[in-house]
């Protein structure tokens, strides 16, 4: 399986690719970012796109992959909806349009996160624009498309947020956040278990296009099964 990775250096982002890479299964990823990441690795390879709203400079490139994790994202924490729509829907939108263009027999499997508005209508203006986006990428004609919605996700592997106050939140609470996972596997996930949630979705399939955190639980049992069974 190959797969294209956008936000390969957000804490997500970076807990999916170390899950890819270490997947004997994935042949090869290419991760799309905004300045070299300083990651080598015999599967990975990076492109720098000129433009994360054009991709026809590099359309050439985008083809012939089995998947796509998109894990880009950005806090609406001071952001009017306009500046917020601009970067959650229209560059996923801009990406999502030109692969499933390139390559139609792809799943692609977006992290938009719990509380996201399906109907787009509600109050909260993060959760409208994550349901438009949702909305938008399961009508697009890839294979399948899959939105991942999971809540407190524990960082594993020596993983860091990029944003400074996530930062010292999880250094605070991490142990706290472990006993949570422990108590309560069903609300609680890790940058590891999304990972492979994510792989195994890609590769077999989910019973339903949006996954909350209980869904990505059973995801995990199960692929964990399988690799037993090999």
């Amino acid at each position: 399986m190959k797969v294209i990775l956008f936000g390969a250096t957000g804490m997500v982002g970076q807990g999916v690719l170390r899950e890819c890479l270490l997947d004997a299964e994935i042949d090869g990823v290419l991760s799309l970012v905004r300045s070299a990441s300083g990651t080598k690795h015999a599967k990975l390879r990076e492109i720098i796109p000129p433009d994360f709203y054009d991709y026809s400079a590099i359309e050439d490139q985008l083809s012939g992959y089995d998947a796509c994790f998109f894990t880009l994202g950005i806090s609406s924490a001071g952001m009017n909806e306009a500046a917020y729509r601009r970067i959650t829907y229209d560059l996923t939108l801009a990406a999502a349009t030109t692969l499933a263009r390139l390559n139609p027999a792809m799943t692609f499997i977006y992290v938009s996160g719990a509380g996201t508005d399906s109907t787009a209508r509600g109050r909260s203006m993060w959760a409208r624009v994550k349901g438009e986006t949702e909305n938008a990428l399961l009508s697009l004609p890839f294979k399948a498309a899959y939105m991942f919605r999971p809540g407190l996700i524990v960082p594993r592997h020596g993983i860091r947020s990029k944003t400074r106050l996530y930062r010292i939140i999880y250094s605070f609470a991490t142990p706290i956040f472990s006993v949570l996972e422990a108590a309560l596997p069903k609300q609680v996930t890790d940058t590891e278990k999304l990972g492979r949630a994510m792989i195994d979705a890609a590769r077999v399939g989910a019973p339903k296009h949006v996954l909350e955190t209980s869904d990505i639980y059973e995801l995990v049992k199960r692929d964990g099964a399988s690799r037993r069974s090999i």
